[in-house]
């Protein structure tokens, strides 16, 4: 992932092994690609092809910036049944540009589990294929999507302090990762990072109530800090830790 602003700085041509999908989240660019010059407007997707040579530089005074994610091709075929090709570079999809531009913010700026890099990733790449790639959609609705996803869950909830990642819990009922997630989110409502991370909210008010302080609760949940714990302790029941704690052991026990 990167993060960049330049005022007057022009790449010079060069090229990249991965897919680079990037956000352009202040100002415009300019990207000379294929024999023309795209043009790239805040809030729309650029979409750039392994191997191909493009620079890109300002296209006001201004300047630019972006958000930026380089995508070894593997990956963007998760959901697809052959390798995407993008006829269009620049992608209009006000929606998809704001969640990848949400993924990548909360991604950089803050502890995530790998589990929820993954599966925040792969979701969104999916999407990005399905809507404006050329492959045709590999099948994502699995036979027996409800038990898979049950025994996800189970494995998540006894593991909670080390997670698998979404890669091996996929590769244990020969499904890709797109599938899996597929399959968990129609199930249970929501990706298995976000059912985890309320398990681990869960069990987190347990032991708040029984007058552990946050910065401990956190590594005994399977949070990466206090940060990580608040963050998702606040999302899921609108409070703090600490103002949890403290609103419990004030009151009547």
């Amino acid at each position: 992932m990167l993060t960049a602003r330049f005022d007057r700085h022009v790449y010079a041509p060069h090229s990249h092994a991965e897919y680079t999908i990037g956000v352009c989240v202040g100002g415009s660019e300019v990207i000379d690609y294929r024999g023309g010059r795209l043009h790239v407007g805040l809030g729309e997707i650029v979409v750039l092809e392994p191997g191909e040579v493009h620079t890109g530089g300002p296209g006001t005074t201004e300047g630019y910036a972006y958000r930026a994610l380089y995508v070894p091709p593997p990956l963007l075929a998760e959901a697809t049944e052959a390798p995407s090709h993008f006829a269009a570079p620049v992608v209009d999809d006000p929606a998809l540009a704001a969640a990848l531009r949400t993924a990548h913010t909360e991604l950089s700026a803050s502890p995530a589990d790998a589990l929820e890099a993954e599966s925040r990733l792969s979701w969104l790449l999916g999407a990005l294929a399905h809507r404006h790639g050329s492959a045709r959609p590999v099948r994502d609705r699995v036979s027996g999507a409800g038990q898979i996803a049950r025994a996800v869950r189970d494995r998540l909830a006894d593991e909670l302090l080390a997670p698998p990642a979404l890669t091996d819990l996929a590769a244990d009922f020969g499904l890709s990762r797109y599938q899996l997630l597929r399959a968990f989110r129609d199930t249970m409502g929501l990706p298995p990072y976000a059912w985890l991370a309320q398990h681990r909210v869960a069990r987190a008010r347990v032991l708040l109530e029984h007058g552990l302080r946050p910065a401990e609760v956190a590594g005994l949940v399977g949070f990466a800090d206090q940060a990580h714990l608040t963050r998702w302790f606040r999302r899921v029941l609108g409070v703090t830790p600490a103002a949890y704690r403290n609103s419990v052991q004030d009151g009547p026990r």
